[in-house]
């Protein structure tokens, strides 16, 4: 009987685990890696944080970008206020009822609030000293440093960098490895989106660039800053979607950006709405294969406003690492390439 009874708790410890690791829909975890990895990269080349660890822990501690916390402060990585926490705050249930926590007006601020978090703190400083590609040794290192409560938290991060693919994050921000090399498995989940540049003469685009291989969006109609929007493969017909979605066709190109096509000529996101005038992050850092129109696709924001608040125009195209700004006018130019090096491709 003594048995029987370790046993079945044995039975409960594991199942929980499962809990722990796997308490986010695929869906959801997909579409938050494809819109926080670039922050996640851009981190780790500004501060040596490998972008596995940090993409695992804003899945985990934000439940996918779906947890109450995340909606009312982007706090992503669960930082309560500590006593050297001088900015905006709010109260949350978390060990104990109504916990400090810190509140950010963008989640590229609490990502990199993240980040000076863990480098200005002495606990952590021992883990930048472990190989960034041993993300094992990070995420044991993050639980005996005393960054979360839960016993299991090493590996809950380890599970998620496992099923999706998370360390290609850290070797694209090493150089390692190119964007769409990690796209080709098949065999797991893949995080991320890998964008194809195009030459970007006009202002309105022949094609949007889109996710390669495989998707990293959900099969149905979902929204990005909210507003509707739809992942289609190769060869669609926008008539087709115009009748689908009861749109004008000339209003679906209208909303999308886009020189009058019969098909797709990608996998792409196609949107069915207008979209906004402001992004739902405050900046995008450009990453490799991305041109404007494709971060207005990706960031659901007219690509007039895109142009406008950067001082930019239809055939520009930023550099790799340089920060657009999302909702507003900025008096910077950001830094640019004398043409699109895939173009010719």
């Amino acid at each position: 009987m003594q048995n029987k009874a370790r046993a079945i708790f044995i039975v409960f410890l594991l199942s929980l685990l499962g809990k722990f690791s796997q308490a986010q829909p695929a869906d959801a975890v997909l579409a938050y890696i494809a819109r926080y990895k670039g922050l996640a990269i851009s981190e780790m080349q500004r501060t040596g944080i490998p972008a596995a660890i940090t993409l695992a822990q804003g899945i985990h501690e934000t439940d996918a970008g779906t947890s109450d916390l995340v909606r009312k402060s982007n706090n992503h990585f669960g930082i309560k206020c500590k006593d050297d926490w001088d900015g905006p705050t709010v109260s949350h249930d978390d060990d104990a009822r109504g916990e400090c926590f810190r509140k950010y007006d963008a989640p590229e601020q609490s990502y990199r609030d993240h980040s000076e978090f863990l480098k200005t703190r002495s606990n952590y400083a021992s883990l930048f000293k472990l190989d960034p590609t041993d993300y094992e040794a990070w995420a044991y290192g993050l639980k005996k440093a005393g960054y979360a409560t839960n016993p299991k938290y090493a590996q809950v991060l380890i599970k998620l960098i496992h099923d999706y693919n998370l360390e290609d994050y850290t070797l694209i921000a090493l150089g390692k490895m190119n964007p769409g090399d990690g796209l080709a498995r098949n065999d797991k989940p893949v995080g991320g989106n890998v964008i194809e540049a195009k030459n970007a003469d006009e202002k309105k685009a022949d094609v949007v660039p889109a996710v390669s291989m495989q998707s990293s969006y959900p099969s149905a109609e979902f929204k990005i800053n909210d507003t509707r929007v739809i992942y289609v493969k190769k060869e669609t017909s926008y008539l087709d979607i115009a009748q689908r979605y009861e749109i004008a066709l000339a209003k679906l190109f209208e909303f999308n950006d886009l020189k009058p096509l019969e098909v797709t000529s990608t996998d792409q996101l196609v949107f069915v709405q207008r979209k906004r005038r402001t992004g739902d992050h405050e900046f995008h850092v450009v990453q490799t294969g991305e041109n404007l129109n494709s971060i207005a696709q990706t960031e659901a924001i007219r690509l007039e406003s895109l142009l406008e608040y950067n001082n930019l125009t239809g055939g520009m195209q930023p550099a790799v690492g340089e920060t657009l700004s999302l909702r507003s006018k900025t008096s910077l130019i950001p830094r640019l390439i004398s043409r699109n090096p895939l173009a010719q491709k």
